[in-house]
């Protein structure tokens, strides 16, 4: 049995995360832990508080958690732009054995901000609104990987699945 692998995607909103996602689980297994997704699961109106997102992320560090425990590799599906979540999730990754591999999705500011900011668009089957001031905002707080994380840059502006997967094998 070959180990398990954690993923982690780092990038600015709009920068190509889930697409590069679907194709890791695709293309490896994994089960693709979609933190959007999990939110509208879990709550019928999701508001983005803040107790709302420590619910959502205690549930997803847990099913992360169970997962490479049962020798499932996954890829986690959210902005991972500090740091210390990395690192939290890293030590549950080292606690069942299993790689972390950050997947820094490098998309340049404009490009990825004119993906996600518009009044109520259609992003991977979910309707979202995202404002310049919200972008912004996370856009800002982006830690880029340090020299002691492993870390795949990934162009977000030519999204293609061999290239992602042939990354990867390196």
């Amino acid at each position: 049995m070959t180990e398990p692998a954690l993923y982690l995607l780092v990038g600015y909103p709009g920068a190509g995360k889930t697409s590069v996602a679907r194709t890791i689980s695709q293309a490896t297994g994994a089960v693709h832990l979609w933190s959007d997704a999990e939110r509208h699961k879990m709550f019928a109106n999701p508001t983005h508080s803040q107790q709302e997102s420590l619910s959502l992320y205690d549930h997803l560090n847990q099913r992360t958690d169970e997962l490479l425990a049962e020798g499932k590799s996954v890829v986690f599906d959210t902005n991972f732009n500090f740091q210390a979540d990395r690192q939290k999730l890293r030590e549950i990754a080292d606690r069942h054995n299993a790689s972390t591999v950050i997947l820094w999705i490098n998309t340049p500011a404009i490009v990825a901000k004119k993906r996600a900011v518009g009044t109520e668009i259609n992003r991977n089957g979910y309707m979202v609104s995202m404002s310049d001031e919200q972008f912004d905002d996370i856009a800002a707080k982006l830690e880029q990987p340090t020299e002691d994380e492993k870390v795949i840059k990934i162009d977000g502006t030519k999204l293609d699945e061999v290239d992602v997967m042939q990354l990867l094998s390196q």
